[in-house]
């Protein structure tokens, strides 16, 4: 039996996997290494995050992406150069080769019950058990489409995880909705790659980070704006340094916190990008959509109640994730009834383990239980070192039981 199988190979996957190696922990990993980062992403991208908050974690801290990009002769500053996407993946994958040589790249199609643990099948047929298993599956699951846009096929509306390579709508009318990160970053690709791109928001203007001035903060900005890895803000750095006290607030604060707090913005760089190169449609909220003669129509509201259409070719929904354990289908029926939930992501113990005994979630689905830093890169440090303490104490108690069992076994 492997004592621990985790399922995902992004930061939280690779960084928990490096600290139980560090631990002497047996364990197996599967998963396609930063797979999200590198397949689901506008390959022109910056991260949302600071050099600082993009690290992933390994025990002795002694790989950040500060040391990678020093290697590479890649231009890095803590705070004042934005990450780029390709920087950040291909750090992702050296990490890999350093820390978790062994990883498998292999998914995993089904989980069940075992007697004393779990029953896992992967794509190539092989069926093994793991007494834990610790679902680090990101995003992967969870893009959110409005109902509005949700009922036409993939020929006409389609979700910005599909569209890491822009050059595939060169030369089309594509609209995109939502305003965040995702969708400006999109808009901005698919412009700069000759597609005729027009955005659509609820929003009444667009947010953007503000320019890094390249200055010393004063004293007081360091006191009233503390610099945290989600941002300088009181706030976010409570949320980074008191993830564990964030289970103790009321569940429904917890949950609107997690929705409202960071909520959609996109990188400094990206405003000129975007912002008077791409029509918007801004405060136009999406209302129905319909297909006539091949052509999408999409039919929105402004907050002024007019009613505007908009002719394309397809629509791409950039809005965002939503944890839904339902659509997480590898796992068994069984499971799904005995899983506790806090709004659609699982209620989560103090260690990470949910209300099956030996199934663990870190990362974004962990962020209703453990607060908005399990939504970025930065979270992973905090839950591979804590999740790496209980499986090692677990793993300790199993091991020493072993011999203790076959000693008495030969007595007999």
């Amino acid at each position: 039996m492997t004592e621990v199988a985790i399922v995902g190979a992004g930061p939280y996957g690779l960084s928990l996997a490096a600290h139980l190696r560090g631990s002497g922990i047996p364990f197996r990993i599967f998963g396609r290494p930063m797979d999200s980062w590198i397949s689901h992403m506008p390959k022109g991208m910056s991260l949302k995050s600071d050099g600082f908050a993009s690290n992933l974690s390994d025990p002795g801290h002694s790989f950040p992406l500060s040391k990678f990009c020093s290697e590479r002769g890649i231009d890095y500053h803590n705070t004042d150069i934005p990450v780029p996407l390709a920087a950040f993946a291909a750090y992702g994958l050296t990490f890999k080769e350093r820390f978790v040589p062994e990883l498998e790249d292999k998914l995993v199609s089904n989980i069940e019950g075992a007697p004393q643990g779990f029953r896992l099948r992967l794509d190539d047929g092989e069926v093994l058990t793991a007494r834990h298993v610790v679902l680090a599956i990101g995003i992967t699951h969870f893009q959110y489409v409005p109902d509005a846009l949700a009922h036409l096929p993939e020929e006409f509306v389609s979700h910005s995880f599909q569209h890491a390579d822009p050059e595939k709508l060169r030369g089309r009318d594509v609209v995109i909705v939502g305003g965040g990160s995702s969708a400006t970053d999109l808009a901005a690709e698919l412009h700069d790659s000759g597609a005729r791109v027009q955005l659509v928001a609820r929003v009444a203007t667009l947010k953007f980070h503000s320019k890094p001035t390249g200055k010393p903060r004063s004293l007081w900005q360091r006191i009233r704006h503390p610099q945290s890895g989600l941002g300088a803000s009181l706030r976010s750095s409570f949320f980074c340094k008191a993830p564990s006290l964030f289970r103790y607030f009321p569940e429904r604060l917890r949950i609107e916190i997690v929705r409202r707090h960071l909520g959609p913005s996109g990188p400094w760089r990206t405003r000129v990008r975007v912002v008077g190169k791409v029509p918007l449609h801004l405060g136009c909220t999406p209302e129905r959509i319909e297909v006539k003669d091949g052509t999408v129509h999409l039919h929105v509201r402004t907050t002024g109640g007019e009613q505007r259409e908009i002719v394309t070719s397809h629509v791409i929904a950039a809005t965002g994730y939503r944890v839904d354990l339902d659509r997480l289908t590898f796992l068994s029926p069984e499971i799904h009834s005995n899983l506790k939930t806090v709004g659609k992501s699982p209620a989560l113990a103090s260690n990470f383990e949910s209300s099956v005994p030996g199934l663990y979630f870190v990362g974004v689905a962990a962020a209703n239980s453990f607060g908005p830093l399990m939504r970025f890169a930065y979270g992973a440090d905090f839950a591979a070192r804590l999740l790496t303490r209980k499986l090692s104490k677990s793993y300790s108690r199993n091991h020493a039981a072993v011999p203790a069992a076959s000693a008495v076994a030969a007595t007999k």
